[in-house]
């Protein structure tokens, strides 16, 4: 008779399985948000558009327990975004050195990179190794403002490649999220 009134089936582990797959579905809207973010924030410099991104790939990839995006995975995107940190300093002085500044040009586009990014935050970005590699030229040259100017445009488009490395990191890391999903 008791075995009568005791449930046949236990629910409980299909209660546990819904939280579970509600976690997941939490963490995949999550990553595309951080995602969507980091892709802003290749435009807008404002927000660490790289760290959010691999953030959001980091959480969906803690939530489904590494099973949908792989540790080493995970691994290698923080490397890479490591590595756009070096770029973002680096591209710059590289543009400027493409359109022949010279040596203080170059040192110019490093030191107004890291003094633009402390002093002027947002603007910094973009302003402090234009003005760097202009005003390291002009001192070079002794005021041969055409050459100064050409190293600044060299800066710029320095600037550019290194956002398109950061964007094409950010549309990666968005295929395998997608990927991760099917």
């Amino acid at each position: 008779m008791v075995k009568l009134l005791q449930p046949c089936y236990d629910f409980r582990h299909i209660h546990a399985e819904a939280n579970v797959f509600k976690m997941e579905i939490a963490a995949a809207v999550l990553c595309f948000i951080l995602l969507a973010a980091g892709a802003l924030g290749v435009i807008l410099p404002v927000l660490p558009g790289i760290p959010l991104a691999w953030l959001g790939l980091f959480i969906y990839a803690l939530a489904t327990s590494f099973e949908k995006i792989s540790i080493l995975t995970i691994v290698v995107f923080l490397v890479l975004s490591l590595l756009t940190l070096l770029v973002d300093f680096i591209a710059p002085m590289l543009g400027a050195k493409k359109y022949k500044a010279g040596k203080l040009g170059m040192l110019g586009a490093l030191i107004g990179s890291v003094t633009g990014v402390i002093a002027l935050g947002f603007w910094g970005i973009i302003l402090g190794p234009l003005a760097g590699a202009i005003i390291g030229e002009i001192i070079a040259s002794r005021g041969n403002l055409k050459q100064s100017f050409g190293s600044g445009a060299g800066t710029m488009v320095g600037c550019v490649f290194g956002s398109l490395f950061k964007l094409v990191l950010i549309l990666v890391m968005t295929g395998f999220f997608v990927a991760a999903l099917f």
